[in-house]
């Protein structure tokens, strides 16, 4: 993998339910993270008191963030109203020449902020809320 452009890395919300994806617009930076929790089956009878996992066991959970500056009513608008009323709509995340992740996630945390010589800015946290799809590019 060659090395990629950061703003090819794209995070896109479900406008309307009914899988119509726009960017997030104003977006400067965006993360987006995996996890699985590991489950133990360590015993007594493990060779050389060596931990043992099992294997497709346990908790998976994926996170997006981002932060950037106001661009775009309509996405705004919308990240506000999932927000407010605890919607749980899909999210793709366009990730350049890997794949595109696709699923539920609630939007955790909003935060705004803004000095008096600049921009209004904005962070956005999210957390999956559901199962993953993932296409590889």
């Amino acid at each position: 993998m060659v090395a990629q452009n950061g703003k090819d890395l794209l995070i896109k919300l479900d406008m309307d339910g009914a899988g119509l994806f726009e960017t997030i617009a104003g977006l400067r930076a965006q993360r987006i993270s995996f996890n699985a929790e590991s489950v133990d089956v360590t015993s007594l009878e493990s060779g050389g008191g060596w931990r043992e996992l099992l294997g497709g066991a346990g908790v998976k959970s994926a996170a997006i963030s981002g932060s950037g500056v106001f661009k775009d009513t309509n996405t705004d608008e919308r990240a506000r109203q999932i927000f407010f009323e605890g919607l749980v709509p899909n999210f793709q995340v366009i990730i350049p020449d890997f794949g595109v992740v696709e699923g539920p996630f609630q939007i955790t945390a909003i935060e705004y902020a803004g000095s008096h010589n600049g921009e209004a800015t904005y962070e956005l946290s999210m957390a999956s809320a559901g199962q993953m799809t993932f296409v590889a590019d």
